[in-house]
């Protein structure tokens, strides 16, 4: 099977359910913010300081490709074309523990934190912000369109994941974190 089809030279592409789109559509660029997301959550997959933490970051990914499945559904699409994975609540109340247990060994977080200190950190700070807009826009998205509130609750617990995420890094790296000092 070749992978170029030459369906999208005209700048339209195939929801789940056949109904095109233009690829500047909300829906789109939602989904493919997800994508991006998932492909920053592989790179911290591979990161050596997150070793202990490769299902983890394995499972999230296959909730990010079920997140993607379910923005790339045309909401309109009759109910046979529109059979999916499952997002449960036990997904969220999973990054929900992960967050409870790494941070048993850190410190109290009193000040905003600059991101950086090690590049698996600031892979983890920049995962953490694609994280916020694929949210933003899956927001924006439910203004207009059906969305599952447990794509919205889940990227949002995400990125507190991602946060808290780098954070432990940073930890277990020996790394010290900046703490913003604003000017007055």
């Amino acid at each position: 099977m070749r992978i170029y089809t030459k369906t999208g030279d005209a700048g339209l592409t195939s929801l789940i359910g056949g109904t095109r789109v233009p690829k500047s559509s909300l829906r789109i660029d939602c989904y493919g913010t997800v994508d991006e997301l998932n492909s920053y959550v592989g790179l911290l997959r591979d990161q050596d300081v997150n070793a202990s933490r490769r299902e983890v970051l394995k499972e999230i990914q296959d909730r990010l490709f079920t997140i993607g499945s379910h923005l790339a559904t045309d909401p309109q699409a009759p109910s046979a074309s529109r059979r999916l994975p499952d997002l449960l609540p036990a997904d969220i109340s999973r990054l929900e523990a992960e967050m409870d247990r790494m941070d048993q060994v850190l410190a109290p977080l009193r000040e905003f934190i600059l991101p950086g200190g090690h590049p698996a950190v600031s892979f983890g700070h920049v995962a953490r912000c694609v994280c916020r807009r694929a949210e933003r826009l899956a927001v924006h998205l439910r203004e207009e369109s059906p969305v599952e509130d447990l794509v919205v609750m889940y990227l949002n617990r995400l990125s507190d994941y991602l946060f808290v995420l780098s954070r432990a890094m940073a930890h277990e790296l020996g790394v010290a974190e900046v703490t913003w000092k604003p000017r007055v």
